[in-house]
C-alpha cells in the first residue's frame, strides 16, 4: 500500500535502441518525423553529490546550443528513454528545437536508486551540460510529462544552475497527498501511505514564467480536476494557457490532439 516505491517504475537495460525499440508505447510516429542520426547523441553526467552516472540523448546540433532554443524533457515514471524517444522526436520538431531528455537514476542505464530530491539533481546535472555550451535561460524551455512534472516544477521555480524562459506541463501531478486522497480506498492521512512530499498545487503559486498546460480528460491515473486543474488555477499568470483535451488519457494526449496540431500549440507557446 505504500506509494513511495510504486510511484516510481524504472527499467534496467543494457543500451538504448530508440527507434529499434519494440517495447510497448503509446504511439510512434511515421517517418516524416524522423531525426537524422548525425542529430541524436548520447549522453553521460554526473549527478548530485554521489556523483550518480546519468544518462541523457539530446537531439540536435551540439556546436550550436548557444544559438538555440532547448526543451528539457522530464519523461514520465515508466521504465526508461527508450519508451519517450517518440515524444522527443515530435518535441523535436523536424529539427526547430533542440531537446534533451535523461534517464533518472535508477532508469535505464543510470545508476542508483529514484527519489523526489534525485529527479530535481538529476535534471539539473543536464542542464549544467547545456549551461557549460553557452545556453542561455530565454531560450530554455522545461517541460515535465506525469512524474516529470515534479523536476520541471522545482526547477522552475527554484532553479539552480539555469533558469528556465517557460514551463510546460503534461498530465501533471498536483500533490502527493492528491494521488493518495484520489486512489485510497480506505481514509487514512496520507502520512500513512508515502513520506514523498510533492506539492505542486501549491509550489505553482510563485511560479513567474509562462506556463502552459496540456491534460487530458479521460485521464483516470491523474484526473484533470484534481491535478490539472488546481494547477492552473493557482499559476499566478498573466500568460497562462490550458488545454483540456478530449478523448486523451494520460498517456495519448499528443496523439489524440493530432501530432501537427501538439507540435503547433508547443511551437506557438514557445514563439510568443
Amino acid at each position: 500500500m505504500r506509494l513511495d516505491d510504486n510511484l516510481y517504475k524504472p527499467e534496467k537495460i543494457d543500451g538504448y535502441k530508440l527507434d529499434a525499440y519494440e517495447g510497448p508505447v503509446s504511439f510512434r510516429l511515421d517517418p516524416t518525423w524522423s531525426v537524422p542520426p548525425s542529430q541524436i547523441h548520447l549522453l553521460r553526467f554526473y549527478s548530485g553529490k554521489e556523483q550518480y552516472r546519468t544518462y541523457g540523448i539530446y537531439i540536435g546540433d551540439t556546436l550550436t546550443i548557444d544559438r538555440d532554443t532547448v526543451i528539457m524533457y522530464c519523461h514520465g515514471n515508466a521504465k526508461h528513454m527508450d519508451n519517450y524517444w517518440q515524444r522527443q522526436k515530435l518535441l523535436y520538431a523536424r529539427g526547430k528545437y533542440g531537446v534533451l531528455q535523461i534517464d533518472y537514476r535508477g532508469y535505464g542505464l543510470s545508476e542508483g536508486k529514484p527519489s523526489e530530491s534525485g529527479l530535481i539533481e538529476d535534471v539539473d546535472a543536464a542542464l549544467q551540460w547545456l549551461k557549460k555550451r553557452g545556453l542561455q535561460p530565454e531560450r530554455l524551455i522545461i517541460y515535465g510529462f506525469s512524474l516529470g512534472s515534479i523536476p520541471a516544477t522545482a526547477l522552475a521555480v527554484h532553479p539552480l544552475s539555469l533558469s528556465p524562459s517557460k514551463l510546460i506541463l503534461e498530465a501533471p501531478i498536483g500533490s502527493i497527498r492528491t494521488m493518495v486522497e484520489d486512489g485510497a480506498i480506505l481514509t487514512m492521512a496520507p502520512e500513512f501511505y508515502t513520506d514523498l512530499q510533492t506539492d505542486n498545487i501549491q509550489l505553482i503559486r510563485s511560479c513567474r514564467i509562462p506556463f502552459l498546460l496540456l491534460h487530458g480528460k479521460r485521464d483516470f491515473y491523474l484526473y484533470i480536476e484534481t491535478h490539472g486543474a488546481p494547477i492552473y488555477a493557482n499559476h499566478p499568470g498573466p500568460k497562462k494557457v490550458f488545454y483540456r483535451v478530449d478523448g486523451a488519457d494520460h498517456e495519448n494526449l499528443p496523439l489524440a490532439m493530432g501530432f501537427e496540431r501538439y507540435a503547433a500549440v508547443i511551437d506557438s507557446f514557445i514563439s510568443h
